[in-house]
């Protein structure tokens, strides 16, 4: 639905500095998603670490006309023909434009907070009702001040039900997401312990998050959290609400859970008649999002046959933007879940933003897009628009409506009618050093189509939850003023998660500066794409020629290290490189000494011009714990000492830092100039020892089970004595692989659907044994060695270790698998 410029002047209450008027389809908040510039409108977003209008002058050379501003530019005359709507927030007018955009549409929203299940809730909601509805939704987990507006957006002329998440992370602002969605349904999936720092209790939150429903005429929510539920009452919505339970079999709807080896069936009771479903999952936040959805279905009338057969196929939210490995040198981008037109847009943005794009050729594999309510021609002429604006180069179609209009794709493109077709062809294995959006409706079975093009190393994964890592990120922002820079590390692989791809998503989230142990580790981000700011923590003597051709900023902790620095750039003819200065306030481990060697350290500086220091730092050697205080004190005086003489010493800003992940959340005081965030970022809570969002998750299957007889033994030297007959299952993992040897022969555990099998015997290189006599299972099942179910940090107590070296401990040869969204 397009607007005039006009239109959206006045609409935001906005000065108009321009004499063009401009058709305007496309909303822009981040310059990287720029793919239509005559017809979008760039929104200058002003946040704690970045500022939109910084972008105004390379989006106007890339095409873009028209700006949402609080100043415009100093210079006009650079911008002759450009339209500059001025408005006092940038961020308030697009959030009043999606209003107004809202308000034009008569048709049910539903609207979905919570602290978790969210996404879930609003996809396999799509899932159920999409044969019913022309349904527009959230991307992804766009729930945010920015991601709504965004979202409502998408609200067009065809729509005809609308489902979006809002989330928020402090008191305040759920009003204006209210008013921006205005949902006529609302679910409340679930109150937890996610951003409580910003609450002063659990009530607050509980509130704040109703504030949603105010106008709404449903609200369903589980009955069985007696803190909504009284949150409800409190908040007098008691008249609007749709309370489920698993317990109360007077509720609205009463579901009885009765769980089966791989799916639970629900046996339910609705309006006096009582039905079933059953879905594909065992969890229990499965089945409460599952019954959320339930209830919304019911409510709308939905056939319960329609219900029923829609239940039977949910899929799981985690098959999206999957980053794997292919075979011939190409990565896979795998989105196999849906194919609508705005998660198209989606995908190929987080496509183009990848470093690995970089000397690769782009390909999309794409199916029919599903329940648009367009016409065809018109639907898939704005595909190929689309695919060329994003730099596409090669197109293969699969589907009988897409397929009829290959003549609109200008690349080079291959149609199919059938999957089968397609894998028939031979066209699969022809494909090398391509990065491959894999984009289709589940009923076109592209997950087989993964499976083919996946290069198949390792039967044991390594996944990364991407979102996780950000959340985190955000978390300890949250203790630290908005001026206060951040060091991301991302050393030893980012502990394992994979250097690349950690680097990458918090450069995207304006991490200041990443920080990596050696030259080569920088180096190859460098090659990655990777443009942010790298800190060298060890630099060798033999790789200043790496730093300097690569632009890495090396810690200097010795004087041999800073003479051998200086010599290598004046040889170089290289002036003012950044450096990072060691000071040693008690680790004793490497460091100037902040009182003995600083009168030496600054006149060394002072008498030179090949290097500059950028910042100086410390590190705190017991932040984690309370019983350092004192000697933490102590640090951090002795650093302030060190650091003060050498800022004394010149005139420009030497950014000063001291904190790790413990120390941000124990210190907030000693935050100065900037922090360093290691552990924190991949989910570890050195303070308590607990996990603030889960990361990594190792998992590996069932190669083979056996039955064995009591008094029998498993494995190498006959470790494993059965005291029972017993069924032992062969894992694909071993010490090779990071799993350490220690946790054989009963003193540690995995888990398998769900159930703790402990550990048989010795563990081997490749392979080690669990007992899973007492668990439901068979070959193929995943089996979970860390992850959300059973933390890392469970095993670095049963191994008397940190979790730092399980996580940076797993092998390379394990596949790493990202998700995003």
């Amino acid at each position: 639905m397009a607007y005039s410029l006009e239109q959206i002047a006045s609409l935001i209450g906005a000065k108009h500095i321009g004499n063009q008027d401009s058709k305007i389809d496309w909303i822009l908040t981040d310059s990287r998603s720029l793919c239509f510039p005559e017809e979008s409108l760039f929104f200058a977003l002003k946040s704690n670490r970045n500022d939109g209008h910084h972008y105004i002058p390379e989006l106007y050379q890339r095409g873009v006309r028209n700006f949402v501003v609080s100043a415009p530019p100093q210079d006009m005359s650079r911008y002759a023909d450009a339209n500059f709507l001025v408005v006092l927030d940038p961020l308030k007018a697009l959030q009043r434009l999606a209003e107004r955009h809202r308000e034009a549409f008569n048709i049910p929203i539903i609207g979905i907070t919570g602290s978790n299940g969210k996404t879930v809730v609003k996809e396999w909601l799509y899932q159920i009702l999409s044969d019913n509805y022309v349904i527009a939704r959230s991307p992804r987990s766009y729930n945010s001040q920015i991601g709504v507006p965004l979202s409502i957006w998408n609200l067009n002329a065809q729509t005809e039900l609308g489902i979006f998440e809002a989330g928020i992370s402090q008191c305040g602002e759920m009003e204006a997401l209210q008013t921006i969605i205005q949902p006529q349904y609302g679910i409340f999936t679930s109150l937890g312990n996610a951003h409580q720092e910003n609450f002063v209790s659990m009530d607050e939150k509980c509130h704040e998050k109703l504030k949603l429903f105010k106008d709404a005429e449903l609200l369903i929510y589980n009955e069985d959290n007696t803190m909504i539920k009284e949150g409800i009452q409190s908040y007098g919505m008691s008249s609007k609400a749709f309370g489920w339970s698993f317990h109360n079999p007077d509720a609205r709807l009463f579901v009885r859970p009765e769980y089966q080896e791989r799916s639970t069936v629900l046996t339910y009771r609705y309006q006096g008649t009582t039905d079933q479903v059953e879905i594909p999952f065992i969890d229990e936040a499965s089945i409460t999002d599952a019954t959320h959805c339930l209830a919304m279905a019911l409510y709308l009338n939905v056939d319960r046959n329609v219900i029923r057969q829609k239940m039977a196929q949910l899929e799981p939210i985690a098959m999206r933007l999957e980053v794997i490995e292919g075979k011939n040198g190409c990565t896979l981008i795998n989105d196999s879940y849906n194919s609508d037109f705005n998660a198209l847009d989606i995908a190929l943005d987080f496509m183009n933003r990848r470093p690995d794009c970089q000397g690769k050729e782009r390909t999309v594999l794409l199916s029919d897009l599903c329940q648009t309510g367009e016409k065809p021609e018109e639907l898939y002429g704005k595909v190929a628009t689309l695919m060329e604006s994003r730099h596409i180069k090669k197109v293969i179609g699969v589907g009988e409506a897409i397929s009829q209009f290959a003549d609109h794709f200008p690349m080079e493109h291959h149609f199919f009618t059938t999957t089968d077709e397609l894998i028939g062809s031979g066209l699969l294995e022809t494909l090398r050093n391509e990065v491959i959006l894999i984009k289709g409706a589940r009923t076109f079975r592209f997950d087989e189509l993964t499976e083919l093009l996946e290069l198949k190393v390792h039967e044991t994964i390594l996944e990364i939850d991407l979102n996780a890592v950000v959340e985190n990120m955000n978390y300890y922002r949250s203790f630290m003023k908005p001026e206060t820079k951040m060091v991301c590390m991302v050393k030893a692989s980012a502990y394992g998660a994979g250097a690349v791809e950690i680097a990458k998503t918090l450069q995207d989230h304006h991490a200041d500066y990443l920080a990596v142990a050696v030259a080569d580790e920088g180096a190859d981000l460098r090659k990655a794409g990777i443009k942010s700011n790298i800190m060298i923590m060890n630099p060798e003597m033999t790789a200043f020629k790496t730093l300097f051709e690569y632009e890495l900023e090396p810690e200097v902790y010795s004087f041999r290290l800073l003479d051998a620095l200086i010599h290598a750039a004046e040889k170089e003819g290289i002036t003012n490189f950044p450096i990072h200065i060691k000071l040693d306030t008690g680790m004793h481990r490497l460091g100037f000494d902040p009182y003995k060697d600083m009168e030496q350290l600054i006149e060394k500086l002072k008498h030179q011009t090949a290097v500059i220091p950028r910042s100086v730092f410390s590190h705190f050697v017991g932040s984690d714990a309370d019983g350092f205080d004192e000697f933490s004190k102590l640090q951090y005086e002795r650093f302030l000492h060190g650091s003060d003489m050498l800022q004394k010493a010149f005139p420009h800003k030497i950014l000063r830092h001291i904190c790790n992940s413990a120390g941000i959340e124990h210190f907030p005081e000693r935050h100065l100039d900037m922090v360093r965030l290691g552990l924190g970022l991949y989910g570890i809570n050195s303070r308590n020892n607990e996990t603030i969002n889960h990361v990594s998750t190792l998992r590996t299957t069932i190669l083979q089970i056996h039955d064995v007889p009591k008094e029998d033994t498993v494995g190498y030297s006959r470790k494993g004595i059965l005291h029972r007959d017993s069924r032992i299952a062969a894992l694909p993992i071993g010490y090779a692989d990071g799993l350490n040897r220690k946790l054989g022969c009963g003193r540690g555990y995995c888990l398998v659907n769900g159930q703790k099998a402990p550990y048989v015997g010795n563990i081997c290189m490749d392979v080690c044994m669990i007992d899973v006599t007492d668990i439901d299972c068979k070959e193929g099942d995943s089996v979970e060695i860390f992850g959300k179910n059973l933390p890392v940090t469970v095993l670095s107590d049963l191994l008397d270790t940190i979790p730092y070296e399980i996580l940076t401990g797993i092998s390379t040869r394990v596949k790493r698998v990202y998700f995003q969204g």
